[in-house]
This record gives C-alpha cells, sequence and structure tokens, in this order.
C-alpha cells in the first residue's frame, strides 16, 4: 500500500468517525422529534402578567387569555370564586400549539392543587398569606418571619399595613409608599382596611406556601428591609421606626426617595 493509500483509509476513518459520534448524538434528537416550547411562570407573577405571557406563547391577541380564564372551568376552591390568583403554580410546563389557554390554565391551577396537597395545605386563607409572604419577603429566608408577622398582626386585630397589597390594588410595584397611597379605596389597602385582602396578590411559590403554612414561633410585629438580604424584624414599635428611617435615609441618598 502507498504513502497516498495510507493516508486516504485514515482520513475515511476519520470521517467515518465523526459521523458515527455525529449519529449518537443527534438520533435521540431526531427520534424525540421538535423541542416542544415551554413557558416559565416566575414566582410571584399576578395572574394579569401570566395571562399576558400565555397570550404571547400560543401567539394569541392580547387579553384572549384573560377572557378564557372568566369563562373557563378551573379546578378552583369555592372561596376563589373563579378567580385563579394566587393558584396558577410558578413553574415551567410545555406549551401544547393544538390546546388554548384554558387547557394551559387548568394545567396550572392542578399543578398548584397537587402541590397544596403534598404541603397538607387546605385552607385558601394559607395561599392568599402566602401571597402576601411571597411578595414582601426579601429572600427565602426571612419568609417564615414574614408569616408570623402576619398572623400576630391578624390575631392583635392590627390593619396588615402591607406595600405589597396597595401594589395589588394600583396594579404597580415600587419601594415606595405614599401617604396618598395609603388611603386608596380598596378591598386591598390593608392600610385601611383591618383582615386578609379578599384574594390572593400573586402565585406564591413552594417556600411561601410552607413558611404560611407553619411560619415559626415568634413575637414580632413589623419588619423593613433596610438594604438587600438586611430585614429588620421586631416586636417594638420605636426600634421598627428607627430601622424605617434607615430605610428611608437609604433610599434618599441612592436617589429611590419619593
Amino acid at each position: 500500500m502507498s504513502h497516498v493509500q495510507r493516508i486516504g483509509r485514515l482520513v475515511i476513518v476519520a470521517v467515518l468517525a465523526v459521523l458515527v459520534i455525529l449519529a449518537v448524538l443527534l438520533l435521540p434528537r431526531l427520534l424525540r422529534g421538535p423541542e416542544r416550547a415551554k413557558l416559565t411562570v416566575p414566582e410571584g407573577q399576578r395572574a394579569t402578567q401570566i395571562y399576558a405571557a400565555v397570550d404571547r406563547a400560543l401567539h394569541l391577541p392580547g387579553g384572549s387569555t384573560a377572557k378564557a380564564a372568566g369563562t373557563a372551568r378551573l379546578p378552583l376552591p369555592t372561596e376563589a370564586r373563579g378567580n385563579p390568583e394566587g393558584y396558577l403554580f410558578p413553574a415551567t410546563y410545555p406549551i401544547d400549539p393544538d390546546a388554548g389557554p384554558a387547557s394551559l390554565l387548568s394545567y396550572m391551577v392542578r399543578t398548584a392543587n397537587q402541590r397544596l396537597a403534598d404541603d397538607h395545605i387546605t385552607s385558601y386563607r394559607t395561599v392568599v398569606i402566602a401571597s402576601i409572604v411571597q411578595a414582601e419577603a426579601d429572600r427565602s429566608a426571612d419568609m417564615g418571619r414574614v408569616a408570623r408577622v402576619i398572623e400576630n398582626r391578624l390575631a392583635r386585630r392590627m390593619p396588615l399595613q402591607m406595600d405589597s397589597t396597595i401594589n395589588y390594588a394600583l396594579g404597580r410595584s415600587t419601594l415606595n409608599t405614599s401617604h396618598a397611597d395609603t388611603e386608596h379605596k380598596s378591598p386591598y389597602n390593608t392600610y385601611r382596611r383591618r383582615g386578609l385582602p379578599p384574594t390572593p396578590i400573586d402565585s406564591p411559590g413552594a417556600d411561601a406556601l410552607k413558611a404560611a403554612g407553619a411560619p415559626p414561633a415568634g413575637d414580632w410585629l413589623y419588619f423593613v428591609t433596610v438594604k438587600p438580604g438586611d430585614t429588620r424584624f421586631t416586636a417594638d414599635y420605636q426600634e421598627h421606626l428607627r430601622n424605617v428611617q434607615e430605610f428611608n435615609d437609604r433610599q434618599k441618598s441612592s436617589g429611590g426617595g419619593a
């Protein structure tokens, strides 16, 4: 065999080896077919945000999913009165292009119901609290104490005074709540109204649900996140005022003040 023939054989072997490797890598994908589109629902999203995301994922005109939610027979608790807020569980869902928005919403609600059952949560009240915990807590490690603050204030018939509920009523998200905001007339304004808001205010994740279902013992009545990673909990109102002042000072120095 000549030198040229040996080189030619080596080239053929190398090409065959590459083809085998490509076949090994690509065959499973070919057998599975094309990758299905997916939709990820983040923790803390409101139903209106999720409806818009479903519209985009299914290439529907804006408002289609919200309209479908109003007529869909979703497996919701009686207390929800057909409103899926709080029960569109945050997770990643496969998108079936042949299915309508009601089918995808039902999948989300069934996922929430299964998670609630796994955590032995049967109360709509707990889901409402979990949604506030999700919105208020700076990090998962703080969620239990936020839930305890809520329970303690409810037990004392104190208004919750949670900014997240006002944000929900006003359809916004902000760190700054003005005095005028606290006077806003809404059943979700927990500055004016005692007790819990009438519905959840977002889609709580697993950590928030667990925190709301079994908050730790504690006498805390107040909390404020002074800076990321630094949430101060206390039962003393004067101490809380000092913490709030520190938060306000930081906001002003960073240009975030109202």
